[in-house]
């Protein structure tokens, strides 16, 4: 496996006479591979660069779109970080927000002896990250973690009774967290629709209740010339699930434009399933065939000849 480490703090950088407050990273050659990091134009440094503490960074597109020109190569120009000069010797290709909705193009890159020693002034490691060959090796994630946790101990001179004064993180750690507030993100918006379509059905029952006392002339009237309660059934569920369909047709378009508008506005990416429209789709038929239900059914029983003489 391949062993990198890492620290970050917010900083000024300047080009010429443009500046811009960005996250600087002092990092080992290895951090690279760990966070499958590529180029666009020139490279890495070394671990000659490390063990020297060269001046020497690596900058990511936002970077490059705020301190230099349209067109101009970056890679060989001098930036200063904390008024010490820097030579750029690779420019990092787009990798765009992250999960959490972070620019990970917003980025400067570093040795790590050089950010301890001229930029951040401390000797303190701020993370330590592993990465194995392939995915189908995370069963040896805690082995991994463990032999960590006892180096840090070593390094730490942590006596055998007393707990850690750090805190390990694996992947399989971060992952489980994203996806119990991914659950809780889900239960919440499934309760939102609940109420929100309960709602609905109750305004869509309301607003049949009120046809049927209006057309209840009307009703008399199809039932006198032959028509079955089957046929005042039908003809209310229909109306019910046209006006449901409706909503649900309105909701999609809202939310498809919502969608939109943020992947626009915030530049987070957003996926439309073809197959959760469908599901939109269905949701609104039902909705709208079991609120109409009691509304068909009521303007069904009514008494012909009482219809007929309602005023």
């Amino acid at each position: 496996s391949d062993t990198g480490w890492a620290k970050r703090d917010v900083m000024q950088i300047v080009y010429g006479n443009r500046n811009w407050n960005g996250p600087i990273n002092g990092i080992s050659p290895s951090y690279l591979t760990i966070r499958d990091w590529s180029f666009t134009s020139g490279g890495p440094f070394t671990q000659t660069d490390l063990e020297s503490a060269a001046r020497v960074a690596l900058i990511g597109q936002t970077i490059v779109a705020n301190l230099f020109e349209p067109g101009e190569e970056p890679v060989g120009a001098v930036i200063r970080i904390k008024n010490v000069p820097f030579r750029v010797i690779g420019v990092l290709a787009q990798k765009g927000q992250s999960a959490q909705g972070a620019d990970q193009d917003d980025v400067i890159f570093i040795p790590f002896s050089t950010a301890e020693r001229k930029v951040f002034g401390t000797s303190f490691i701020g993370s330590v990250g592993a990465m194995f060959g392939s995915t189908d090796q995370v069963e040896d994630l805690p082995a991994a973690a463990e032999q960590i946790r006892e180096v840090l101990r070593a390094r730490h001179r942590i006596q055998t009774d007393k707990e850690d004064d750090f805190t390990i993180r694996t992947q399989v750690d971060i992952g489980k967290v994203q996806e119990g507030t991914s659950e809780t993100l889900t239960m919440m918006l499934f309760a939102i629709a609940s109420v929100s379509l309960l709602v609905g059905g109750i305004g869509i029952m309301n607003i049949l209740l009120v046809s049927v006392t209006e057309r209840t002339r009307e009703i008399g009237v199809r039932m006198a010339v032959g028509a079955k309660r089957r046929h005042i059934v039908m003809q209310f569920l229909i109306e019910a699930m046209t006006l449901s369909l409706v909503g649900g047709v309105l909701g999609i378009v809202l939310g498809v434009a919502g969608a939109k508008l943020t992947t626009l506005i915030a530049g987070w990416p957003t996926i439309i399933s073809g197959d959760v429209i469908l599901l939109a789709f269905f949701f609104s038929l039902v909705v709208g065939l079991f609120f109409g239900l009691y509304p068909a059914n009521k303007a069904a029983r009514l008494n012909p000849i009482e219809a007929l003489r309602y005023e």
